[in-house]
């Protein structure tokens, strides 16, 4: 992947939150660094390990990435402590009872306590707990607007939809081409619902990951001369209730949880890798 021509290529490539977490005062000056060579673009601890792998040319060491995640977690549960939960849950079609904040993701409960504790009628890792605790925190509680755009139309998306298609629509489609009941399993084990057919697909299914974040999967079926493909489309307010990084994150983590699903029916591995 050739290098960053500039500084503000760097600077695209991260959250702009300011978060000073990286020890830099500001994201931009971060990016400064990193292209003068001061810093290294893996002491973002935001910065998934994906995009890290893709520009700076060397795989992430994944317990680095790991520690990365969990200490950002960690964070953001820390945050969630000093967090009115009450008045947040107004915010974001959530229910506030039991000293916890309560949202539907994916059709079953999720939930945080005052002190930033995680439970779950679903198992809890870090591809839904990190988007579900920024979407409470960051969120601004946006209506949906039933207009449905790509994930390179959102806010920041654009620079990182190339990653996007790799690691969740093209993996995606493969596992829709492999295995015939992911669409049932969708609508009736994630308490998706099957749409009228949009921009001319053969298939369009929706799911609420987050109450205010719907995601729909558009599939066209192969015809003579055309292989098979899809799509995935999100709300056009989507980047109002969550960052770029946690819509990616959404993103490749349902397509990698359709994968153990279709692995759990007997389809080998090897049949949804490149």
């Amino acid at each position: 992947m050739p290098q960053p021509k500039n500084a503000m290529e760097i600077f695209q490539l991260l959250d702009k939150s300011n978060c000073r977490e990286c020890g830099e005062k500001t994201c931009l000056a971060f990016a400064g660094a990193v292209f003068k060579g001061k810093r290294q673009l893996k002491e973002c601890p935001r910065l998934d390990p994906e995009i890290i792998e893709r520009f700076s040319g060397e795989p992430e060491d994944q317990n680095a990435a790991e520690q990365n995640r969990d200490a950002y977690l960690e964070k953001l549960k820390n945050e969630i402590a000093n967090l009115d939960l009450a008045q947040a849950a107004k915010r974001v079609e959530g229910q506030f009872s039991d000293d916890k904040l309560t949202l539907k993701v994916l059709g079953k409960n999720f939930s945080v306590n005052t002190k930033g504790n995680l439970s779950t009628d679903i198992h809890i890792n870090p591809w839904v707990a990190i988007p579900f605790l920024t979407y409470i925190l960051y969120g601004k509680g946006v209506p949906v607007s039933g207009n449905w755009v790509s994930f390179r139309e959102l806010k920041d998306g654009k620079e990182r939809y190339p990653l996007f298609q790799k690691r969740c629509e093209e993996p995606l489609k493969r596992v829709a081409d492999n295995y015939t009941d992911l669409f049932d399993d969708m609508v009736h084990v994630l308490s998706g619902k099957q749409v009228e057919e949009q921009f001319e697909s053969d298939i369009s299914v929706v799911l609420h990951p987050l109450p205010k974040v719907p995601v729909m999967v558009c599939y066209w079926l192969p015809e003579e001369g055309l292989e098979s493909s899809i799509n995935v489309f999100f709300d056009q307010t989507a980047d109002k209730n969550l960052d770029i990084g946690s819509v990616f994150t959404l993103g490749v983590g349902l397509t990698q949880m359709f994968e153990k699903i279709a692995q759990r029916h007997g389809f080998p591995e090897s049949a949804f890798s490149q």
